[in-house]
Parts: structure tokens; sequence; C-alpha cells
């Protein structure tokens, strides 16, 4: 099919995609114009082929063929303020350079016979990051860590979506792909300034690691009424492997694998494995007349998720709901969406435990900050002529700030000594914010 093999070139061009900053966690609150616009729902409401990936049994909702292709311009503002690694008396701040990202995204939904429909869903899903290499803050460049951070998130997802009168079903094998590279400068235990050629600063990272995994997506719609539906649906996880990334990263801070530096030893962090936690989601769609309100929500298992629960994320529980109102030749929505930080705070009060655990905390801050909140959405669409659209939508989210206990880190570095007493002189400090602008256009045949 023609189509298909357009959907698949787009594909190869998004996996040289750049890195998102994303919004539950490192997921995007919602895929497609559509469901971006209405507070990231769409487990019942009917959005076209966008849902391929939301939930594909409401792909049997469709009529004809739907082509959708589009992308967000991401824009994450994160500024980390720090004085754990700097001279004494010194704190290091920037906001990080990893600011303007595109996010692809394409779709397919085509009618087979009166109850059976194929689909097709390619998006860029998550992903974060973070890139401190430009910090002037002090000699050695190491006041932020000259960190950088990129996690990138591709789904391939076929879907079969069977449907009868007023019920449906739909299943996807999903094909992920995924990319991570974690750098950074760390000064050795001297408490010096030194000369970045000097051999006291080390490097920790080597370059990009990748992986696929493979998992499902299933879901299920039911109409009450014409009128009123809800829906059901569930995405598996997907374990990742990224060779040499995520132990080498926690080598540095003392949290690797027994015997990988000569920092104090935890134990905390063995494995590179990364796993996409699995999430489970239900939603309801009421139309009325030219209006539909929309409701979801969902529970994304990061504490059972591998690598994940080893720095402390815990389940996240997000709502979102949303108001479209429908015209003639356009739409217009509104959303809201909501879902609390899922980075749990590890307590640094047990001295035999302070060192680790403000480690994870400081790791979680400077690399990967996925703390925001509250997101406020709008977009609207316009038809161009019959069988063609262009869809848009808006999605802010509110500052937030975090900080974190750095004592014990500082007391380390400062002298190479450890003695177990947690202090409170130095802290981390990130601010994030973010917006996003979608664009998608639509091809009905």
């Amino acid at each position: 099919m023609k189509l298909t093999r357009i959907a698949l070139a787009v594909a190869t061009t998004a996996m040289v995609s750049t890195p998102v900053l994303a919004t539950n966690g490192d997921n995007l609150i919602g895929l497609g114009a559509q469901s971006r616009a209405l507070g990231g729902t769409g487990t019942a409401a009917f959005f076209g082929s966008e849902n391929a990936l939301t939930n594909p049994s409401l792909l049997g909702k469709g009529q004809g063929t739907e082509f959708a292709i589009g992308g967000t311009l991401f824009k994450p503002d994160v500024k980390a303020e720090t004085n754990v690694a700097s001279m004494p008396g010194q704190t290091a701040s920037q906001t990080s350079e990893a600011d303007t990202n595109i996010i692809p995204e394409v779709s397919l939904s085509t009618r087979l016979n009166d109850n059976w429909t194929f689909g097709l869903g390619i998006f860029g899903s998550a992903g974060m990051g973070t890139d401190y290499r430009d910090n002037g803050g002090e000699m050695d460049g190491t006041g932020l860590f000259n960190g950088y951070s990129n996690l990138q998130l591709m789904k391939f997802a076929p879907s079969l979506a069977y449907n009868n009168e007023n019920w449906g079903i739909g299943f996807a094998p999903v094909i992920q792909y995924g990319a991570l590279d974690i750098n950074y400068h760390s000064r050795n235990n001297n408490g010096t300034p030194m000369d970045p050629t000097d051999d006291q600063v080390s490097n920790f990272g080597n370059g990009m690691s990748s992986d696929l995994g493979y998992g499902f997506n299933i879901g299920g719609h039911f109409d009450i009424t014409p009128e009123f539906t809800v829906a059901l649906a569930y995405q598996s996880a997907i374990d990742m492997e990224y060779d040499d990334q995520i132990t080498g990263a926690a080598c540095g801070f003392g949290v690797g694998p027994t015997g990988c530096n000569a920092r104090p030893q935890t134990n905390t962090i063995t494995s590179d494995n990364l796993e996409q936690p699995a999430e489970i989601k239900i939603g309801a769609a009421y139309t009325m007349g030219n209006m539909m309100f929309t409701a979801d929500a969902k529970q994304i298992k990061w504490s059972d998720a591998n690598g994940y629960k080893d720095f402390n994320w815990d389940d996240q529980n997000v709502f979102g709901a949303g108001f479209k109102y429908t015209a003639n030749n356009y739409w217009l929505g509104v959303g809201y969406n909501y879902a609390e930080d899922p980075i749990d705070v590890m307590s640094d009060n047990n001295p035999m435990t302070a060192y680790q655990n403000q480690a994870v905390n400081l790791f979680n801050n400077h690399f990967f900050p996925a703390v925001v909140e509250q997101h406020f959405t709008f977009g609207g669409g316009y038809n161009i002529t019959k069988n063609l659209a262009l869809d848009a939508a808006i999605v802010y989210a509110a500052e937030v700030n975090k900080k974190v206990n750095t004592g014990t880190i500082s007391d380390m570095m400062s002298d190479g000594s450890y003695d177990g007493n947690p202090v409170d002189s130095t802290e981390h400090e990130v601010t994030h914010s973010q917006i996003g602008y979608t664009l998608s256009l639509r091809m009905n045949f």
C-alpha cells in the first residue's frame, strides 16, 4: 500500500529525531494533535487514525481510509542551580541547551470490511534530556558536571480492530526503538581547582547506546448509547537495555556496581536495563450535539519498571479531561492534564544510606527532571477541503521547582572522605516548564 510505504519512510527519518523532555514522567501526555488539544485524552474518544496507539479498538469507528502526518515542536525550559560540585562559596547555574526538539508522528487506518479495520501508528512517544555542557561556572567546567543526557523513544505499531454494532476490540504488537546517552565530567576527590587537561577530571560516558524492544497494546470500547462510550486499554511494559549507559553513569556517583571506582560503593545500580512501564487506562466520551466531553484516567507503573524502580520512581496516576466543539468545517478544543511528580526523594536521615540516597536524588534531578505536573491544552482544526484537514494543538506545562539535599556528596567530594554523617551544606535545584506546538495534516479517502 502506497500510504504504508510513506509512513515507513517517515519513520526512518524519525529515528534520528532529537530528544524530548516529556510530561507524564518521560511520556508525552497524548499522541496526535486532537488528543493533545483535549488534555491527552483518547482512550474512549474517537480521533481517527490517531487512536492506533492510544486504544486500537477505536479504529473500528472509522470509515474508509485516513492518513495523518505531523509533528510537535517541543520546547522545555529547564534550569539547574547547585553548589554541590563547585568551589567553596560558588554556585553554578545554567539553563539546559536541550530546549528545541521535533517529535514526529504518522498514523493510518483503513477499513477492510464491515467488521475489521487495519491501522498503523508511528510516534515519537517518550524521552528526556538535559544539556549543561556550556557551563562556564568554574575553570574545570564541572560545576554542573558538564552534564548531558538524551533518551529517545519511538514506537511502531500495526493495529487490527474488530467492531460490532456497539462495541469493539483492538490489538497492536509494538516495536520500540530506543537510544540513550549519558555523559558528564566529575572532579576527583582533592577539593582544588584543576586544569581541564588534568587527568584528575574524569569523564563518564562514551557515546549513545540503542536497542529494540517488543510489547503490545490491547483495548476495548463499549457504546452504552450512541452518544456515550466507555473504554479500557492496556499497554504492556517494554524492556530495553542500553549497554554501559546506566551503570557507567551510576559508577561516577558511587552507586554503580561494586568495584567500578574508588568512591563509596553501595551496589545500588547494577543493570543497564531501562523498561518503559506498563499502563492501564480507562476513559469515557460523551457527545451532545456539536459538543464532546472526554475524560481519561491511567496509571503508569514506574515502580515495577526495570531501571526506574532503582531510581525510586513511583507509580503515577494521570487524569485528563477535554472539551471539543465541532462546527461544519472546523473544531475547537481545550483540556487539562494532571499527574503528580513520580520521582520520590529518597530520605537522607539514615547515616548508613545517606550518600547513596543523595546520589540517586541528585542523578534524577540533574539528568532526568521529569517533574512537571499540570498541563493546560487547547487547539483546533479546519477542513481545507472535503478530504483534507489541518489540526493544531498547544500544550503548556506550568513551572515547577524541585530541590534536593547534596551535603553528604559535597562532604565526600571536598576531601575524599565519607564519614556517614549527612550534612546540609549544599543542594541542587531544578526549575522546569514546557510548551509544545503540534501540527497534523489529515487526509480522508
